[in-house]
């Protein structure tokens, strides 16, 4: 399964937030952006509870972020 997090960041942390998050496992991109929020990460996991656990223990926790929001992918 594939997921989209949009994540806020402190002002000044865009940089540090990125390079942590291309070192965690199963990040597959992660870009800076223009907009409502500072970076999108492209995760992919094994299923909905791995998805849950990635986010809550290897994203939220990374100094700099201070909001998330997760969109699961639906193909179709």
């Amino acid at each position: 399964m594939k997921a989209y997090v949009l994540i806020n960041t402190r002002a000044g942390d865009i940089p540090a937030v990125v390079r942590q998050l291309r070192r965690v496992q199963g990040v597959l991109e992660t870009n800076m952006t223009f907009g409502p929020y500072d970076v999108v990460a492209i995760l992919e996991a094994r299923d909905l509870n791995h998805l849950g656990d990635m986010i809550a223990n290897q994203v939220q926790p990374i100094p700099g972020v201070v909001e998330t929001m997760t969109c699961v992918a639906v193909e179709i």
